[in-house]
């Protein structure tokens, strides 16, 4: 299992986002909740501090090669336009709404109260099959001090000839590929 650097995301996460530059971003995550409405598609919601945009993009497009429908809920029209207990209150709807639990866990998204309040209301909803940690690090830092994030599944790169080879490794050591743990 290989933790994925900010650099190794730019370096995957770029070749997709190009894939995915016709559409705009917002318009490819609002999908999510149509679809999700009308077909039983798996859907992600992806927890990340607003700061973190190029990591999100790449994140974003990450799952959309995967087939998968990402909310974020910023680029949800109908999120209010200053954060309020009523946001607090649709995304907690957002998260159930969604199959998937995803937080995109870079230093700052793991130091933002935000982050750590949907990482909570995921587990209470999500634990342990539907949620995860995508651990997004600065190329030589470590998450010291985070240590709770270690119950948690986490989607890394697997040794292989390709880098492109995601997979879900939990707690107990189990793992499964991307691809299925999303389609589970």
């Amino acid at each position: 299992m290989e933790l994925i650097t900010k650099s190794k995301l730019k370096s995957i996460g770029d070749s997709y986002v190009r894939t995915f530059n016709a559409q705009k971003l917002s318009d490819s995550v609002n999908e999510s909740k149509i679809r999700n409405s009308y077909y039983n598609e798996v859907t992600v919601f992806l927890s990340h501090k607003h700061s973190d945009t190029d990591e999100l993009r790449r994140a974003i497009a990450l799952f959309k090669r995967l087939g998968v429908s990402v909310y974020v809920d910023w680029m949800d029209e109908e999120m209010p336009q200053k954060t309020s207990e009523v946001t607090a209150q649709k995304i907690k709807q957002k998260i159930k709404a969604n199959k998937k639990f995803v937080l995109l866990a870079t230093e700052d998204a793991i130091s933002s109260k935000w982050c750590n309040w949907e990482l909570g209301y995921g587990d209470a909803h999500k634990y342990i099959e539907h949620i995860a940690i995508l651990p997004v690090k600065s190329d030589y830092t470590d998450f010291s001090g985070s240590e709770y994030l270690l119950i948690y599944p986490v989607i890394s790169l697997q040794y292989s000839f390709s880098d492109t080879d995601f997979i879900v490794t939990y707690p107990n050591g189990a793992t499964k590929d991307l691809k299925q743990w999303l389609q589970a």
